[in-house]
């Protein structure tokens, strides 16, 4: 998943060489799956730290191998694996998000559910079909109902040096997204050069609001000198600060940044696609709560949860996480918010029959460092899943190594590439500063479904991905030997401490 460098997380817990066989690992012989697996955690930079691995089979149950798998660690985005299983399990594959507009009393409302798909093309929708029902005057005001969740926007213990980046998105029942990786609650901002040194560099936001104010204070500079741009959101804020330098003749540049209050932002939104349908509103732009005798005049709803479950996991979109959290509090007890939503989300892995004494959820995502699970529950839910009927959408969402494309192979896209992994592994990634994990499917040689989960935590230096990608091959494979394989460690230009398809949310 993430983080900011310079915060390092020292778990408890040195490096026991043992591995889990019949035999100990010092007395296996050659090519044992024991002895190969401690070899790979051998790594010096694994010296000191937290591991958890296991493997299981898939059809059996068997333990294959074990590393401390029952110790609590940090799972980073591995959490969502959770999330997901809970949210397949109470919301069910079928569910969809609901966004309506409605009107009462010469006021017209827009109610939403928690849709992270809306963008603007959506809202232009919802905008037309209002057109089309004969209405081109709102004589009082636009009303923008985000009552379905509460107004607690992010986790309590997140770090509030995340919260202008897009994988630190604030959530709400009435949001918006930039992109088709559907990065609700944020705004992209493009950078280009003036075609004269001197001048100040262009800037454009997508969506248009006149929520989001722009402090451009960045100059084109010289033809092939560096990129100095810096775009910073303070916190309660919706006012972007732009500084440095873009050189002339430079490619222009995008970033993602947050937007306070994305109810808001939604509603700006739509109500300028009301005017470009020829709808006026003549009142203001405010949040309220829909009449319950209002009239529908349009409604919108999502994609399945079983299609809006691969953006979610391959491209391990937080805000979607946090959705699904307080949406299945709202379905379960009425209430869309973090402490309605986690008890349900344990109480569901309870039920897929994970030990949830070992399991401590203190978001949906796995931002938060709060949270703990081990390897070997993470193993459990991976193959009591399997029994579900929705299983197959699950599976169909995890990313897959060395599979190109964002919705294909996600984050595992440019991992594993040019081995038996590729196109094998199935499994989801996650990533904090001092915390790595990758948890899944693996076909043996033989065949055989493999269950693994690595999670490492407080290890030295840069994620160790690497270490996870030797672990998949060697279950993949059999073999030890990777000079013959592709094998990237994951430097800052890789995605380092963030996950890879979270880079575009905090560079420049």
């Amino acid at each position: 998943m993430i983080k900011s460098a310079g915060i390092a997380l020292l778990l408890g817990g040195g490096m026991a060489l043992g591995g889990a066989t019949a035999l100990p690992a010092h007395a296996a012989p050659p090519g044992d799956l024991a002895a190969d697996l401690d070899a790979i955690l051998r790594d010096e930079r694994l010296q000191g730290a937290a591991i958890g691995v296991t493997v299981r089979d898939a059809r059996t149950g068997e333990t294959l191998y074990d590393r401390d798998a029952d110790a609590p660690r940090t799972p980073a985005s591995n959490n969502k694996l959770q999330t997901a299983a809970a949210a397949f399990g109470i919301l069910g594959p079928g569910y969809r998000f609901r966004t309506t507009v409605s009107v009462k009393g010469g006021d017209l409302y827009l109610t939403g559910t928690g849709d992270t798909t809306m963008r603007a093309a959506e809202y232009d929708r919802l905008a037309a079909a209002v057109a089309a029902k004969g209405i081109t005057r709102v004589r009082g005001d636009l009303v923008a109902d985000d009552t379905w969740f509460d107004a607690r926007r992010t986790p309590a213990d997140w770090d509030p040096t995340d919260l202008q980046y897009a994988y630190a998105a604030q959530t709400s029942a009435l949001t918006v997204s930039p992109n088709d990786d559907f990065d609700a609650g944020s705004v992209e901002i493009s950078l280009a050069p003036a075609a004269r040194q001197g001048r100040p560099v262009r800037v454009g936001l997508t969506p248009d609001t006149d929520v989001v104010k722009i402090d451009n204070r960045a100059v084109t500079g010289a033809p092939g000198s560096a990129s100095t741009l810096v775009v910073d959101r303070g916190n309660g804020t919706n006012t972007i600060v732009i500084t440095g330098s873009h050189p002339a003749g430079a490619a222009p540049t995008s970033v993602l940044r947050t937007v306070e209050e994305p109810t808001l932002f939604a509603a700006d939104v739509f109500r300028k696609a009301l005017k470009a349908h020829g709808v006026r509103v003549a009142g203001a732009t405010e949040r309220g709560r829909t009449p319950a005798d209002a009239r529908t005049v349009a409604t919108r709803t999502s994609m399945p949860l079983a299609r809006l479950a691969v953006p979610f996991l391959k491209l391990s979109n937080n805000v979607m996480a946090e959705t699904l959290v307080k949406a299945i509090g709202r379905e379960t007890q009425r209430k869309g918010t973090w402490e309605a939503g986690l008890p349900a989300v344990t109480a569901e892995l309870r039920r897929l029959g994970v030990d949830t004494s070992q399991v401590t959820m203190t978001d949906g995502s796995g931002l938060s460092r709060g949270n703990r699970t081990t390897a070997a529950q993470l193993g459990t839910l991976l193959r009591n899943v399997r029994k579900r009927p929705w299983f197959p959408a699950w599976h169909a969402a995890l990313p897959i190594a060395g599979e190109p494309g964002p919705m294909t192979g996600g984050t595992l896209a440019n991992r594993m590439r040019g081995t038996a992994a590729a196109g094998n592994v199935r499994a989801k990634t996650g990533t904090l500063t001092g915390v790595t994990a990758l948890s899944g499917y693996v076909r043996d040689p033989a065949g055989r479904t493999l269950i693994f989960s690595s999670v490492f935590n407080g290890y030295s230096g840069g994620a160790p991905k690497d270490i996870e990608d030797k672990i998949a091959i060697r279950l993949a494979t059999g073999d030890t030997d990777t000079s013959r394989t592709t094998l990237h460690n994951m430097d800052r230009t890789d995605g380092g401490d963030l996950e890879p398809t979270w880079l575009n949310g905090r560079l420049p």
